[in-house]
């Protein structure tokens, strides 16, 4: 009973709040159910709403699903926990401690100690579960910038290559043209000169 791991199991969460029931508790301060809410009952004083409460049918129906719990009709409750035919009791960390200065016994105590520890460990792991979170968050943010980034960097690449594809093509058609000009004018036939007619004086003696 004093493995944390064990306590922890029987920490639920409702309304919000860590709570163990009292069937739990009295399981761990090894009394019966019905001594330990007596002892609540004669100093119910000490135990405002945010210290304990009792769970509707709906809550209740709600752990017995995962607790492999029967439940009657009505409000009426049957557990292999002992029995007991009512809604139970749940207490917060608060309720816990104070249960101690209830019940009085050297194993109230004790427990009370470990049940302490074991509210401390889970709010460390809940505490090192969200600090995970947060990383993963931070690196999927830096991983979308960097999509974002590649992105730009293959949008800029593929504008360069389209710029550089239609210069290519221009200087192709360009030289095509020059080309064909060139071919033109080689395929051209020399003209001969023609021969004068009339009187050339420069042939006279």
């Amino acid at each position: 009973m004093n493995d944390l791991a064990t306590i922890q199991r029987k920490i639920y969460e409702i309304r919000g709040q860590k709570v163990i029931l009292d069937r739990d508790l009295a399981a761990l301060y090894q009394v019966e159910t019905k001594v330990l809410n007596q002892a609540v009952k004669r100093n119910i004083e000490r135990f405002p709403e945010d210290f304990m409460f009792q769970l509707t049918l709906k809550e209740w129906r709600e752990i017995a699903e995962n607790k492999d719990v029967t439940i009657l009709k009505s409000q009426n409750v049957t557990s292999s926990w002992g029995g007991s035919r009512r809604l139970p009791y749940a207490f917060t960390e608060q309720g816990i401690a104070m249960l101690s200065s209830v019940l009085r016994s050297h194993i109230a105590i004790q427990m009370n100690i470990n049940i302490m520890r074991a509210f401390v460990a889970m709010r460390q792991t809940i505490a090192s579960l969200a600090a995970t979170e947060t990383k993963i968050e931070l690196l999927n943010e830096r991983v979308e910038k960097l999509n974002l980034y590649i992105d730009e960097v293959l949008h800029d690449q593929n504008d360069i290559n389209e710029s550089q594809r239609m210069i290519n093509e221009e200087t192709s058609m360009q030289l095509e043209l020059i080309n064909e000009s060139l071919a033109e004018l080689q395929a051209k036939p020399k003209e001969r000169p023609r021969r004068k007619i009339g009187f050339d004086a420069s042939n006279e003696d």
